[in-house]
């Protein structure tokens, strides 16, 4: 059996390209280190379950860490690592991108 070929970007996007993980992405960007529960809030509609995977996943390929104070209960927070800080700036480009788009979508099907 011959294995795939490993392609970078199609790993990354595969990481990132979910529903909920760029809003966690840009929220953690924007607001830096949260709380789940803060986290949460943000994320409007978001189940814990889910919140809970995605947080996991983007921890595992090192896009966020997550820090745990020994309080009782656990104090919990999530921060972008330098990895996750670099992604920012294409997602950014990505939106502006997504925006523009978007603009010229809406003047072509408003006409």
């Amino acid at each position: 059996m011959v294995k795939p070929e490993f392609i970078p970007l199609e790993y990354l996007l595969g990481r990132i390209a979910g529903k909920w993980t760029i809003n966690i992405l840009w929220i953690l960007d924007t607001h830096g280190m949260l709380r789940f529960g803060e986290l949460r809030r943000k994320l409007d509609r978001i189940s814990t379950k889910v919140l809970t995977e995605r947080l996991q996943m983007l921890e595992e390929v090192g896009i966020i860490n997550r820090y745990c104070k020994p309080t009782m209960p656990p104090q919990v927070t999530y921060a972008l690592t330098d990895r996750g800080k670099e992604l920012s700036q294409p997602l950014y480009q990505l939106c502006n991108l997504a925006s523009d788009w978007y603009g010229d979508l809406t003047v072509q099907t408003t006409q």
